[in-house]
């Protein structure tokens, strides 16, 4: 609330939180008082939210609800000059670090949520974080880093602790931005990466789909997965398991300058699958064989003269998230992707 909220016969306790003075009032004598703080309403699996906002004046019918969310007394909010209100300083913070393909709204009960505009992949400077949230009463949460995001979906959230933060915290903060940007010409600690748009081609080997026996699978999913992240599927070829044959494939998906090459089928330890070596003999750098990561542990991933190959296991088809899962939209965002990058899958990479 503002005002002083001193008034002949009512019941109130003073509390400090340093220069400012929080005074609790009775509900039944707060009518006409305004709130400095939203109130929230929690109705166990059907609504939690605020039942009344920041800046809403007491009215007499309001009595019961707030009595219905356990308030006897509500705070009455003298706020010194060096102090700030936790809507106030969590907006302060989103602000100072919001990046690139990010926006976000008003507080809502003293948070603020910054979302992505694109479908992107999350760009957060996990040191940045943590200094932030070694500073005290402010709070900084996000996503992991190479995450991939939506339009609307968050990126992270700032917070305050207490209903009221000195004004120094706050500008601790936003100077560790200013020098973050500072640092890397400009650049957020947090923003969403875009991804580009390719055009790829897909090649899956297998004597069964070759001859008709059984019905392809991989295309389907794979298109699917591509589109879903704005890129095409710009040709498919079947081949049988044979290494001449799959080489030849994968060096005529390089000739047509396609700039994604994708391989499945035959790519487990069985002795008629061809498919690795095969990849191997076609002059791919491999840079692993093999990802610490379920489902999608035999993905194989390399570079054919700059273009990024994949040979996808059969997880592919099926789980809804693997290590392909995790690589593609990597690539997508233009990363070149190293040995460390697989073996860091290992953490965290556990999804049956």
């Amino acid at each position: 609330m503002s005002g002083s909220g001193q008034r002949s016969g009512l019941h109130e306790r003073t509390k400090r939180i340093g220069s400012s003075v929080l005074r609790e009032i009775r509900v039944e004598d707060a009518v006409g008082m305004v709130l400095a703080h939203d109130l929230t309403q929690i109705l166990p699996g059907k609504f939690k939210g605020r039942l009344f906002s920041k800046g809403h004046r007491v009215m007499e019918e309001d009595i019961p609800k707030l009595k219905d969310i356990g308030k006897e007394h509500i705070y009455v909010m003298e706020l010194a000059e060096e102090d700030l209100h936790e809507d106030d300083a969590a907006l302060r913070l989103a602000k100072a670090m919001a990046g690139e393909n990010m926006t976000y709204g008003e507080p809502h009960e003293g948070k603020v949520t910054l979302k992505s505009e694109i479908t992107g992949l999350s760009a957060v400077a996990k040191e940045f974080v943590n200094a932030v949230n070694a500073i005290g009463e402010v709070a900084l949460a996000t996503v992991v880093n190479h995450q991939l995001v939506r339009p609307g979906e968050p990126i992270a959230a700032t917070r305050v602790i207490p209903l009221i933060v000195p004004e120094a915290k706050v500008r601790e903060a936003e100077c560790l931005a200013a020098a973050y940007r500072k640092a890397y010409d400009g650049r957020s600690p947090l923003y969403v990466r875009p991804l580009r748009r390719v055009r790829a081609g897909l090649l899956t080997t297998g004597n069964e789909v070759y001859s008709g026996r059984i019905e392809d699978k991989f295309g389907p999913a794979v298109k699917g997965k591509l589109e879903e992240l704005g890129s095409e599927l710009a040709e498919q070829r079947l081949a049988p398991d044979d290494r001449q044959t799959i080489v030849k494939e994968i060096r005529y998906f390089l000739a047509q300058g396609y700039d994604m090459i994708l391989v499945s089928g035959g790519m487990s330890v069985d002795p008629d699958d061809r498919t690795p070596a095969a990849i191997a003999d076609a002059g791919v750098d491999i840079v692993s064989y093999g990802t610490p990561m379920l489902p999608g542990s035999m993905l194989l991933f390399g570079y054919l003269q700059g273009v990024p190959v994949f040979g996808l296991p059969g997880c592919v088809m099926h789980d809804p998230y693997t290590s392909f899962d995790v690589l593609l939209p990597r690539v997508l965002a233009g990363d070149r992707i190293t040995k460390e990058d697989i073996i860091s899958m290992g953490y965290g990479g556990l999804y049956r």
